[in-house]
Parts: structure tokens; C-alpha cells; sequence
């Protein structure tokens, strides 16, 4: 039995409308796969199904070489997920909320309170971890939900802008996170709009686009496809921008410029 994620030919429809087509992806353990794409480009819809958020209308999503459909609950104990949106319930304090995900997630009360002190020193939140989320930045919120989506160790590690917020020194600290929880054999979806992380993180990535896969390998060989020694901003560009950014920018520039 083949270990991993599989998603073979998801389509999901909204209405008649496709907000993905085809969409493929393997992921094994020790990997770490950045998916990347433009606003609209499908990337929230293509995360919703691998975390079991949403079925897709055609198409199949394998764990471990078993449909995620026949067995969610099973699935879903077994992935740690930051969404790119910060939903908390901010009446609670920092403590509280690691405390009822840690219950949800069926924790031992010693392990439990064990891992939550730690991680919330560890991410520098002690201070504030009995305070109400509802005076917490967004880079606490961030913090929270990361810790949220470590604390029942997972095999699978969906992360959805998890750098969003964050100030430089944690943004550092996951950038280093990312690499030690792969070399453990854990599998990780990176989907991110700062290119210069998946650049360094991802072994591979998935470019998508108006709902389709338009690339997808090792940044070296998009760059051997693309025939120059690119960026990944680069060869993203090149493959879903339909205007001249340069261009387009000048003209902005040009028009705020304007006066009577």
C-alpha cells in the first residue's frame, strides 16, 4: 500500500461554474509541496478538499491508499490545518482555545497542558496566553492557530498563508520548522503568496491557474521549461499574468499623477 496523499482529477463545481478542473497532486512523507496560483485561481477550493472541508464533484482524494470519503473523521484526525482565514473564537484566552483543540483532538489531560505551556512559550505567547483572543494581533492569532494545527502532531501539515502576520523572528522560526517536521516524515502543503519561501521550502510546486494546473515540478526544471534563469515570481508571472506589470504599474503611476 502506497503512503501519501493522492488527489487524482478533482473537479469541484459551484453551481455550473468549475473553480478547479483535473487537478492532480502527490504528496509522500518527508515532502514538502507548495501550491501557488493568483487570487481566483482555485487554490482555497483545491485546499477545502484535501482537508475534507468540502467533497469534490468528481475525482478522488487517497490517505495511505484509502478514499478520505469512507473514512473522514479517521482523515481528519491525522491533518493539522492553518486556514488562511483566522476564525477563534476570541471570547476565549490563547490558553483556552489550545485547550478545547486539544480536547477535540483527544489529548491527555497531562500531555495536553504539557504541550500547551511549552508551545506558548516556545512561540513567545505566555504573557498573553490567559488574555481574551479579542485583544490579540494578528500575528498572535496567527501564532495560535499554527500551534492549533502542531499540537496533535500530524501526519499531514496543511498550511494556507502561514506566514501571514507574523513578525520576522516567528516567520523565521517556521521557516526552520517546515524542513525539521519533513525530515520526521511528515507531509506538508505549503500554499503561500511570498514566493520567496516556497522557493526555499518546497521541493515542488504546483502552479495553478483560472482552476487548472499550468505547471508543476522542481523549480529547476520550471526554470529549464521557462529557458532562463528565472525566479519563482518570475516564471509564475510568465505563466498566469495576462498584463504587462512594469507596464501597468507606470500607468497607475501616471494616472494618480494627474492633476487639473
Amino acid at each position: 500500500m502506497q503512503s501519501g496523499l493522492d488527489a487524482r482529477h478533482l473537479t469541484k463545481y459551484y453551481a455550473a461554474i468549475p473553480a478547479i478542473r483535473d487537478f492532480s497532486l502527490t504528496l509522500r512523507p518527508g515532502q514538502v509541496l507548495g501550491l501557488l496560483g493568483p487570487n481566483g485561481s482555485g487554490k482555497s477550493t483545491t485546499v477545502s478538499l484535501l482537508t475534507g472541508l468540502r467533497e469534490p464533484s468528481t475525482g478522488e482524494i487517497l490517505f495511505d491508499g484509502r478514499n478520505i470519503a469512507d473514512y473522514p473523521a479517521e482523515y481528519k484526525a491525522r491533518v493539522g490545518y492553518v486556514p488562511e482565514e483566522t476564525h477563534l473564537y476570541t471570547f476565549l484566552s490563547g490558553r483556552e482555545q489550545l485547550d478545547l483543540i486539544g480536547r477535540l483532538r483527544r489529548l491527555p489531560g497531562d500531555l495536553r497542558t504539557r504541550k500547551i505551556m511549552a508551545l506558548l512559550d516556545l512561540f513567545g505567547l505566555t504573557g498573553a496566553a490567559d488574555q481574551p483572543i479579542s485583544g490579540y494581533s494578528k500575528g498572535m492569532r496567527q501564532k495560535i492557530l499554527i500551534i492549533s494545527a502542531l499540537l496533535h502532531d500530524p501526519d499531514l501539515l496543511i498550511l494556507d498563508e502561514p506566514e501571514s502576520g507574523l513578525d520576522l523572528a516567528a516567520s523565521l522560526v517556521l521557516r526552520h520548522l517546515i524542513p525539521i517536521l519533513a525530515a520526521r516524515g511528515k507531509m506538508i502543503l505549503y500554499s503561500s503568496h511570498v514566493l520567496d519561501y516556497v522557493e526555499r521550502l518546497c521541493a515542488e510546486v504546483i502552479v495553478l491557474h483560472r482552476g487548472r494546473i499550468v505547471a508543476q515540478g522542481p523549480v529547476t526544471q520550471l526554470r529549464a521549461m521557462m529557458q532562463r534563469e528565472s525566479s519563482l515570481e518570475e516564471i509564475i508571472a510568465q505563466l498566469v499574468t495576462t498584463v504587462d506589470p512594469a507596464g501597468a504599474a507606470r500607468e497607475i503611476a501616471d494616472v494618480v499623477g494627474q492633476h487639473a
